[in-house]
């Protein structure tokens, strides 16, 4: 049995779904999104909640049946408020900017790196070594700061790099003489 899975998804004040076919529609006042699901499992919207079962009992249904509930559980969330990701930048002279659509990276390569920000994701710089990656889509959120991130990992002997907000790094001792 799925944990994750038998546990109904609640529809908060001002969010609707609608169910058609095999596709769910989340409608709330920041965004309305669909996800289409597989025939592996049956979605009920009944009772401001959202129930999702297998059908049968075989290996992939049951893959599904968590994975179809967790993805309606975050177009639930991301319709009422948007995911958020923090991005920290450590290093002597590493920066970030954002211009218009383009955020503008100094990580002490030979070149800026310009990273285009997707539509449907905000980018904002308070500080210029804190960036704040939000968005409606959790996935979309998850990637593009993990892409961003990728531009500069934080490395385990001084720690320079890009890390998010809380992460711990391993810190590596150096060479002895």
């Amino acid at each position: 049995m799925s944990r994750i899975g038998k546990q109904p998804v609640a529809l908060p004040d001002g969010v609707t779904a609608s169910l058609s076919g095999q596709t769910i529609e989340v409608k709330g006042p920041k965004q309305t999104k669909s996800f289409t699901f597989t025939d592996d499992v049956t979605i009920a919207i009944e009772d401001g909640q959202i129930t999702v079962a297998p059908r049968g009992k075989s290996k992939r249904a049951r893959q599904q049946w968590g994975m179809s509930r967790t993805i309606i559980a975050n177009l639930v969330h991301g319709s009422k408020e948007p995911f958020k990701k923090e991005l920290e930048i450590q290093g002597v002279g590493y920066r970030a900017q954002v211009q218009g659509n383009i955020l503008k990276l100094n990580l002490g390569l030979s070149h800026d790196v310009d990273f285009p920000i997707p539509e449907g994701i905000t980018v904002t710089a308070a500080k210029p070594t804190e960036l704040v990656v939000e968005g409606h889509d959790k996935q979309l959120v998850g990637e593009v700061a993990a892409n961003i991130r990728d531009w500069r990992r934080p490395e385990p002997y001084k720690g320079k790099g890009i890390r998010y907000k809380g992460e711990y790094i391993f810190q590596k001792e150096g060479k002895k003489k």
